[in-house]
């Protein structure tokens, strides 16, 4: 083994620990000596502030850098560059929504993921994607369970890129969170006969609660596959780069039980989504033996 495949792998057992500031000094030796993978993710972290304060600018820097020799990179570039954004990488104008409706409070924002965004996002995510699951309330673990049949992949912190860190920025912008707020980005894919059944994103026993969802829709193709709300007995289906923004809970953290809601079944096409669940307070990934 190699210095530089030494220290990758010293690098993830740190991030395992949740050892944060260690795991990002390790993968920046790591892609120091060689290791592209381990440079990878060490932009991600400077720019999204995994370990240390964030710096957006150098971030963004490192990135250039490995766009030089990757298209993957180049990509991820053009994405920000697109982007009107402030020097910490926040969006300069913060996205508007309009009321849908009270109970439960859901707003709906046109428009805010552009359709590059909408492709990007599910192209990084479909190599990635595997079958989708849920918290069990007993363990707190999550399992597979027939009351949710898609395929998702999350944007966990070595995932996080800086065009995914912005895209973060921008929901949490518009849900007048901070970005920490926020768990990891999923993209989640509904082909035909898939659905997730009546549920609650808010979980009993979470000491940090999900306070909201925010949804984006990242295509339209598709037939049914609407998000229902049965209290009010109101289903949304958006285009792409549509979104809706709801409350799971209140400041007390209990569920609200007027956010029930499903995903109902797809009919025709693929129905892709990007899901984003804020909590309470700055979220950290549980460890082992550690609750969320």
């Amino acid at each position: 083994m190699s210095d530089a495949d030494a220290l990758f792998a010293a690098a993830a057992d740190a991030l395992w620990r949740n050892a944060l500031a260690e795991a990002r000094a390790l993968f920046r030796r790591a892609g120091e000596g060689g290791r592209r993978d381990a440079a990878v993710i060490h932009a991600n972290f400077v720019a999204a502030g995994t370990g240390a304060a964030p710096d957006w600018p150098r971030g963004v820097a490192l990135l250039r850098r490995l766009a030089e020799s990757s298209p993957r990179s180049r990509r991820e570039l053009a994405i920000i560059e697109a982007m009107a954004l402030t020097p910490a990488g926040d969006p300069v104008v913060a996205p508007k929504g309009e009321p849908v409706c009270e109970r439960p409070h859901i707003v709906r924002f046109a428009t805010l993921f552009s359709p590059a965004e909408c492709r990007y996002l599910a192209e990084a995510a479909a190599p990635m994607l595997e079958p989708s699951v849920v918290v069990d309330n007993a363990t707190g673990r999550q399992v597979r369970d027939p009351v949710r049949t898609s395929d998702g992949i999350g944007f966990t912190l070595p995932l996080e890129n800086p065009a995914v860190h912005a895209l973060n920025r921008r929901i949490a912008a518009a849900s007048g969170t901070a970005v920490a707020q926020g768990e990891p980005l999923q993209v989640l894919r509904y082909r035909p006969g898939d659905q997730y059944r009546t549920h609650f994103d808010a979980i009993p026993g979470f000491a940090n609660q999900r306070v909201m969802t925010m949804l984006v829709w990242l295509n339209g193709d598709y037939e049914g596959g609407g998000t229902r709300f049965p209290t009010p007995d109101l289903s949304l289906k958006g285009e792409a780069g549509d979104a809706i923004l709801f409350r799971n809970a209140g400041a007390d953290g209990r569920r609200d039980p007027d956010a029930a809601h499903a995903g109902l079944p797809v009919t025709r096409g693929e129905k892709l989504i990007a899901s984003r669940w804020i909590r309470a307070r700055p979220f950290e990934m549980p460890t082992a033996g550690r609750a969320a």
